[in-house]
């Protein structure tokens, strides 16, 4: 049990990280955000709520100028002032916004935060293993793999997330009735819009959310998926 115990120490350390970094990131929101007051938009969101048998999808505004979107663990679904602004210079549409709450909707119905919880505490073990390990046969040199080598695990593990909570809006946004083009089309622009293109970007290995060619790609197997003719 004694020889455990640092493993368990590290376990706990990272859950205390995690719940510290996730409190720090709630209070954020709680004191820089505002429920969204836009009728026109806000009606764009009633579809899903439908689909979702709610009576309503309350949206809150991020004020912060990136365009973004994000799901508190608590259930909250913010869009940033950055996107809210996009869509009032009408570069992005009612439907656009839509399929981003409909994305943050499934980070929170598949339960991401804690996943991402548990998958954090993890890679700090992971962490110290292979630094223990490749320190000893590869000096100065081994540190610095372990951590390439778990921040490349922490990418992959986010990336399937976001395919997940694509595929979730997409089903909904179908559901809804709106299907899945103002998904494919936002996707189209994000590029742009976010200026993740430019050359100082990480390789995609490192990314936490996958390219965008590929989420688009899996969106439209999906949609053909779903609506290819069954066999009776």
């Amino acid at each position: 049990m004694i020889r455990f115990l640092p493993l368990l120490l590290i376990f706990l350390t990272g859950l205390a990280m995690w719940m510290f970094s996730a409190r720090q990131m709630r209070r954020k929101l709680n004191a820089a955000s505002y429920l969204l007051d836009d009728p026109q938009l806000a009606a764009h969101f009633t579809p899903l709520a439908r689909a979702l048998d709610l009576p309503k999808i309350p949206v809150l505004i991020y004020d912060i100028a990136p365009i973004n979107g994000l799901a508190d663990a608590d259930g909250r679904v913010f869009i940033t002032r950055g996107f809210l602004e996009k869509y009032r210079q009408s570069i992005v549409t009612g439907d656009e916004i839509a399929s981003v709450v409909a994305h943050e909707l499934g980070h929170v119905a598949l339960g991401h935060s804690k996943r991402r919880m548990m998958d954090f505490t993890g890679q700090n073990i992971l962490r110290l293993l292979l630094t223990t390990v490749l320190g000893r046969f590869i000096p100065f040199i081994g540190p610095w793999l372990a951590n390439m080598a778990t921040s490349a695990l922490a990418a992959r593990l986010s990336q399937r997330d976001e395919f997940e909570a694509d595929e979730f809006a997409s089903a909904l946004l179908i559901k809804a009735g709106m299907g899945t083009e103002p998904q494919i089309s936002l996707f189209r622009k994000l590029d742009q819009l976010s200026q993740s293109g430019a050359a100082t970007s990480p390789p995609a290995w490192l990314m936490t959310h996958p390219k965008t060619t590929d989420r688009i790609t899996a969106i439209e197997r999906n949609t053909l998926k779903w609506h290819a003719p069954r066999n009776l």
